[in-house]
């Protein structure tokens, strides 16, 4: 079974249909690219995109 990515926040939601995040459930199979957010508070990247929790999310989604 493919990973889906939520059409909100991005992130990838690897069981159920809701994302553990933004509680969403508009998720999609069709996303590309990851990036693995491990400390978000320190990390340059998670602050610029706007991730405030680890975890692994989509770079591009569509939905």
């Amino acid at each position: 079974m493919a990973d889906k990515a939520c059409t909100n926040c991005r992130k990838i939601v690897e069981k159920g249909n809701t994302c553990p995040i933004c509680k969403s459930n508009e998720l999609t199979t069709s996303w590309k690219g990851m990036i693995i957010i491990y400390d978000s508070e320190n990390s340059k990247l998670a602050k610029e995109i706007e991730i405030g929790s680890p975890g692994k999310y989509a770079i591009r989604v569509k939905g």
